[in-house]
């Protein structure tokens, strides 16, 4: 089974590499929170009130999974292009985590040498 972009960014882990999208769904929570706050200061019931929903910390750090994810690559690969040193990750005790910034700085080499060949 294929999936389209459109649905390969529609996930969890595209909501933390795709920061612009991040901070719009951010910022509108904050503004229901504003406005629950509001309500409460001046003596509405919470009942009525919209429910506010808790935002994620942005992940800094990802899974060889979830990196794999993001890229459409398999854990495989990952680990391959992390021994390679083509890929940055640390380790946190016996753990592997890449960066997300690593996976923004990996796609954008793969872009920039894509364009060097059809030139």
């Amino acid at each position: 089974m294929t999936t389209s972009s459109a649905e390969a960014w529609d996930t969890p882990l595209a909501k933390v590499l795709r920061p612009a999208d991040n901070q719009a769904a951010t910022e509108a929570l904050l503004t229901e929170l504003a406005h629950a706050l509001n309500h409460r200061a001046e003596g509405s019931p919470t009942e009525t009130s919209t429910p506010v929903r808790r935002v994620p910390p942005e992940r800094v750090l990802l899974t060889p999974e979830e990196a794999g994810e993001g890229l459409g690559v398999g854990r495989t690969t990952i680990y391959a292009l992390m021994k390679s040193g083509e890929l940055e990750s640390v380790q946190i005790g016996r753990l592997r985590r890449i960066p997300t910034s690593a996976l923004h700085e990996y796609a954008a080499r793969l872009v920039q040498r894509a364009r060097n060949q059809e030139a």
